[in-house]
């Protein structure tokens, strides 16, 4: 029962085979002898929500996820709950209302019963820097489970949940995905509503789901998508049924590869299902195309520069005076500022912070942040140009299977991870990673697609193939 998955559990709950009430019980009883670590709290009302949701089931309610049990990333609110975003420095922080993301969720009937570890402010590529210790990848114990979202990934891997909601600001939901054998997608920019999302880079942070299929995958994002008066950045754009993309031919569609991509993929452990998948795609009727994005290689300093920067502005709010972290040894209000930031924040969460405040001082502003940001417009416009020539574009998700933990513990080491998602963040364009193949270690090795704005149903139409037919490539 704990394997399956968003549509087959609703299906069961609305058949009256199981009740949601059984099915979130079974989960928690799962998360409790688990040792991913990859859930810092089960809501203590999560029995009562499922109790809730069967008496309205029973009373004819059908709604798109009536019943079945969610995880949320630790950085999601929900009025009445915990959201630390990871970290010491938000601990004891209750949220005093719910995101628009929770609320769509709890309207369609999920059942959010517990939230998910995650690298302290989303700063992280393998969930080793929580306040809240390191999670496990539920393939190897030993190995990372990606981050930021890793505690989501290794929730909806590790079979603790029905499905999960991640956050992606340089490939967060994709990255532990791949790592986790799940499907995750980083929707458009402005797609799905951010109000209520404890921000990292306002600018490039999306939500997304993490799931164990494709079609979950489209059920829970169309839940989730739609615009939001609370968030001027949420586009007014329909909101189709993703689902229709799906048990679709693949025959005739123009599959982008792009050139300097495959020079950064040389020799890396990906290569080699990368090259597969451009077979198994070539096979069933697709087109590969060469393409070319000018730069493309410079999509990760770009990241981290225009990234700390935001990150920078958007956690100066946390200074020990109102709702977080405050020092006990501080005397004075510059001791209080000074020690609880100290205190509060762990080391790459301060890093990111003093690399940030250094690209926007006034002797280097222009030097950095302004030509990163003029980078950052020519790589969107490039990013477009190329669909000029091709319905959807193929890319490794990451360097190969997961990483041993600790193994990244050089800075440059872990941001390179990010080296093929930080593109689509970049440019705001949807991507999407789906399981393709098991590694030489035996775990799972993920394959990413991007296309142009607002086109989340090409992504499915393409994963869903995929996931149908790879096995026979």
């Amino acid at each position: 029962m704990l394997e399956l998955g968003i549509k087959e559990i609703r299906e069961q709950i609305l058949a009256k085979k199981i009740t949601s009430e059984q099915i979130t019980a079974a989960y928690i009883e799962e998360i409790k002898k688990s040792k991913l670590n990859a859930v810092i709290e089960i809501f203590a009302d999560a029995l009562d929500r499922a109790k809730e949701m069967d008496k309205k089931i029973a009373a004819g309610f059908t709604g798109k996820l009536a019943g079945v049990p969610i995880i949320i990333k630790d950085n999601i609110l929900v009025k009445g709950k915990k959201a630390s975003a990871g970290s010491k420095m938000l601990e004891n922080y209750v949220a005093e209302y719910t995101s628009t993301v929770a609320q769509k969720m709890l309207d369609a009937g999920a059942v959010l019963f517990a939230r998910a570890n995650m690298d302290e402010f989303a700063m992280g590529s393998g969930t080793e820097t929580s306040y809240y210790g390191k999670t496990f990848n539920p393939f190897d114990s030993t190995r990372s489970p990606g981050g930021s979202s890793g505690g989501s990934a290794s929730s909806v891997g590790g079979n603790l949940c029905a499905g999960a909601i991640g956050t992606d600001t340089g490939g967060s939901i994709r990255q532990p995905a791949s790592y986790c054998g799940a499907v995750g997608m980083k929707p458009t920019y402005g797609r799905v509503s951010r109000y209520g999302v404890i921000a990292f880079a306002s600018s490039l942070d999306q939500v997304g789901p993490i799931t164990k299929t494709v079609e979950d995958n489209a059920i829970l994002l169309e839940v989730l998508s739609g615009e939001d008066a609370n968030d001027e950045t949420c586009d007014k754009v329909l909101v189709p049924d993703y689902t229709e993309f799906l048990n679709k031919d693949i025959r005739g569609m123009k599959v982008g590869v792009v050139r300097s991509v495959e020079k950064m993929l040389s020799g890396l452990d990906s290569e080699p299902y990368y090259n597969q998948m451009k077979e198994f795609l070539k096979n069933n009727g697709a087109e590969i195309v060469p393409i070319e994005i000018e730069n493309m290689e410079l999509a990760l300093p770009v990241y981290y520069i225009i990234a700390p920067a935001e990150a920078a502005s958007n956690l100066a709010r946390y200074d020990g005076v109102k709702y977080s972290y405050r020092s006990k040894e501080a005397t004075n209000l510059e001791e209080i500022y000074k020690k609880s930031r100290s205190e509060g924040f762990g080391k790459e969460v301060k890093r990111r912070i003093m690399l940030g405040n250094y690209v926007l001082s006034s002797g280097y502003f222009d030097a950095y942040y302004n030509k990163a940001r003029a980078l950052q417009a020519k790589l969107r416009d490039d990013m477009l140009a190329a669909f000029n020539s091709c319905d959807v574009i193929l890319m490794p998700t990451t360097k190969g299977e997961a990483f041993k933990i600790g193994e990244k513990a050089n800075p440059i080491d872990a941001y390179k991870e990010d080296m093929f998602t930080v593109g689509a963040n970049i440019t705001g364009v949807p991507a999407i990673s789906v399981p393709f193949a098991m590694g030489k270690n035996n775990l799972p090795v993920g394959m990413q697609f991007i296309a142009p704005h607002y086109e989340e149903g090409r992504l499915y139409r393409v994963a869903d193939f995929v996931e149908k037919h790879k096995e026979g490539k």
